[in-house]
């Protein structure tokens, strides 16, 4: 009687709540759909279309670096320069969510590239950091007002030793 009271709950509840129904239908929120858009020029060095997401109010912030850049010229200037020569660069999604336009996701970078960039001159190095990038995003203007990441730098240089 309870699998029988269970099975009605299952196939009732969700059409009595259509946010749950949209929930299941595998569509991703804009906010998160535009924050993908933002990550995949990110990572592909596609600073024409990053110049669309920007603004010069908008603000680049490595919170465990401690590095922040405010204006779009100035974050592109700092992505050019830290991703030169860098052969490979993803960011790999693990969990994404949001609240409003604050956009969350949780995952790892991975970078292949020059040593020189990370202390190992002469050496390909190959590193896959975790981290938690969030976005602010204006929606209305289809832009990222601000970018923050939190990023375990010491992971990072435990596998750069290994290298």
């Amino acid at each position: 009687m309870r699998i029988l009271c269970l099975l009605v709950c299952l196939i009732w509840v969700p059409a009595l709540f259509p946010a749950s129904v949209h929930a299941n239908s595998g569509e991703m929120p804009a906010e998160q759909q535009l924050a993908v858009k933002y990550m995949n020029a990110l990572t592909e060095h596609d600073y024409q279309t990053l110049g669309k997401f920007y603004n010069r109010d908008t603000v680049f912030f490595d919170k465990t670096a401690n590095r922040k850049y405010t204006g779009g010229r100035f974050i592109i200037d700092f992505l050019e320069r830290a991703h030169e020569g860098v052969l490979e660069y993803d960011f790999n999604i693990e969990h994404m969510y949001n609240a409003g336009s604050l956009v969350v996701m949780i995952g790892n970078y991975h970078f292949k590239g020059p040593g020189e960039q990370f202390g190992k001159p002469g050496k390909i190095i190959d590193v896959a950091i975790p981290g938690v990038t969030s976005l602010k995003l204006d929606m209305r203007n289809h832009r990222v007002t601000e970018h923050v990441d939190l990023i375990d730098y010491q992971t990072m240089s435990d596998q750069l030793a290994m290298q």
